[in-house]
């Protein structure tokens, strides 16, 4: 009887004993686990810091680059700018310290300017440049029907357009929120507008801006932005190609160049003469001007890579004709 009340003592005791190493084995990768994650969790705040700083300095170079370019300009007896300058020059991404800097710059003088689409102090719309747009959308074989959604989010009304969507629309939505009802500060707004999908806004944003500029440059448009101008202005879209079959062998100096290649531009001409910055047709813009040679807009993407993490950064620049550049936006993702 004692016999059995020692073995069943031992055998409790043994229990207990196996269930405290469980419970330490437990403790002990519970406690290896939360310390594994949390370096990696530093590890990975680390790296994408890293390669934050790595954008921004893609933005910096590109800065300076647009200040050398500046210069450069300014030697020339006529002023213009063109895909022939340093800052179209693509730049292959710079080793540093385990990571990487990149960086791209665009000139947004060459493209179409979505915030002409309505007129921001009168909130009317603007039908000639709606009728570029229309045109737009043909060249890249888009649904016009978004004309409608563009038109309601940059209005002041409350009341849809035809394919449109106001308040009531985009409320409904899971997460809500409310159209802009003006400008777009970014062009990133497009993605808010109903019927613009990934697809769509990648398509959209090379030929879309929303940087102040109602003129395009005529040496730095795509072949598609120029090709809906013209069809705009009411002369024939294919005439885009002989443009940049021009500019390619020698960028245009003066936008009055770009009347020789146009029939009838004399009907579309403005009343005065065109000079350095003046434009050689006129038509849907607001201010009355369509193309320039001047740019007065860049925007400079930043991109940074460190220990397989990616950090962009967006910046607008504006250049007051030859004079110091104006950052005029920033944004970090």
């Amino acid at each position: 009887m004692k016999a059995r009340a020692q073995a069943g003592q031992r055998g409790v005791a043994l229990l207990a004993t196996l269930i405290a190493i469980t419970l330490i084995t437990v403790t002990v990768i519970d406690f290896t686990a939360a310390a594994t994650l949390g370096s990696r969790i530093a590890s990975n705040q680390s790296n994408e810091l890293r390669a934050a700083y790595f954008a921004r300095s893609g933005v910096q170079i590109g800065l300076s680059l647009l200040a050398q370019d500046t210069r450069l300009v300014a030697r020339r007896p006529q002023p213009f700018d063109a895909l022939t300058d340093i800052w179209a020059v693509p730049f292959p991404p710079i080793a540093v310290n385990g990571g990487a800097v990149g960086f791209r710059i665009e000139d947004e003088t060459g493209k179409l300017s979505i915030n002409q689409l309505v007129n921001p102090v009168t909130g009317m719309l603007n039908l000639p440049f709606m009728a570029v747009l229309a045109e737009l959308l043909a060249e890249l074989n888009l649904p016009r029907q978004l004309l409608g959604a563009l038109v309601d989010w940059l209005d002041r009304d409350s009341v849809p357009s035809v394919n449109g969507a106001e308040a009531d629309f985009y409320l409904g939505l899971t997460p809500p929120y409310e159209p802009r009802n003006g400008p777009m500060p970014t062009i990133g707004d497009l993605r808010m507008v109903r019927g613009v999908n990934d697809a769509v806004f990648q398509a959209l944003r090379q030929f879309l801006t929303a940087a102040p500029t109602t003129e395009i440059n005529v040496n730095t448009a795509p072949p598609q932005v120029l090709a809906a101008a013209l069809a705009g202005l009411g002369a024939d879209p294919s005439l885009a190609a002989a443009i940049v079959e021009t500019r390619v062998a020698q960028p245009f100096i003066n936008p009055a160049q770009v009347a020789q290649l146009i029939p009838n531009a004399g009907a579309l001409a403005g009343g005065g003469a065109p000079g350095a910055g003046a434009s050689a047709v006129s038509g849907f813009g607001q201010s009355g001007a369509v193309f320039t040679t001047q740019s007065s807009f860049f925007s400079i993407t930043g991109l940074g890579t460190y220990s397989g993490t990616r950090k962009f950064v967006y910046a607008m620049v504006a250049r007051n004709g030859l004079g110091p550049l104006i950052l005029n936006g920033w944004h970090e993702e």
